[in-house]
């Protein structure tokens, strides 16, 4: 539910790669959530064969990063966190706050607009799969319990060989509306990998390019 590739700034990762990684995984849906443009997604979404794909961005606004998704139309950079939530609801999209309580990220959503924006968040991201400290998505969920929102989870990858290795399984869906529901109903899980090798992704060293949020 969280993954970039080249169209991303900070990732080097070809689309067709990317395709292929996302099939390695066996993962029947996959969100493209790139930094702040969604052509990777749309194109994703015309060489999709053997999974779906759900259109998304993560928006980097003036209070930090909202990632939106069933997204038709891109939401600019640098708008307040109200206005980016609005241009997101506005096409029936779906707002999701990425790795919530994470101190080594400075584009995060800030603590002050996340208390102030809850009622207008459909889902908290539980588990990134980049996150440094696994007590920060411990915090994140014990949030998400408390407030009673969806949880989601997303490798964040941002090279082919980190994709899969956080996800969410959930009910069928279709429809955005049909996602958020689906995510009460369902469970996020990290596939364990060598911990040399996520270290070195996290590093961005060898394939795949810079590390990101």
């Amino acid at each position: 539910m969280h993954t970039h590739c080249g169209y991303s700034f900070d990732s080097r990762t070809p689309l067709a790669e990317q395709a292929d990684a996302i099939r390695a995984a066996g993962l029947d849906a996959v969100c493209a959530t790139d930094h702040n443009t969604i052509e990777g997604a749309l194109r994703l979404r015309e060489i999709a064969d053997g999974f779906r794909v759900i259109v998304g961005e993560e928006i980097g606004s003036r209070d930090g990063e909202i990632i939106g998704l069933f997204l038709e139309r891109a939401v600019p950079a640098d708008l307040s966190a109200e206005e980016t939530i609005s241009r997101i609801k506005e096409q029936g999209g779906l707002v999701v706050v990425p790795h919530p309580f994470s101190p080594s990220r400075p584009q995060q959503l800030r603590r002050e607009a996340l208390e102030r924006l809850w009622p207008q968040i459909d889902a908290l991201e539980v588990l990134n799969g980049r996150e440094t400290f696994p007590s920060d998505n411990g915090k994140a969920a014990a949030v998400a319990r408390e407030r009673r929102i969806p949880g989601t989870a997303g490798s964040d990858a941002h090279q082919a060989s980190e994709i899969g290795l956080a996800f969410a399984e959930v009910p069928d869906f279709a429809t955005a509306e049909e996602l958020r529901d689906a995510l009460r109903g369902g469970s996020v899980h990290r596939r364990s990998t060598n911990v040399a090798a996520d270290l070195l992704a996290r590093l961005g060293v060898g394939k795949g390019g810079r590390h990101g949020s």
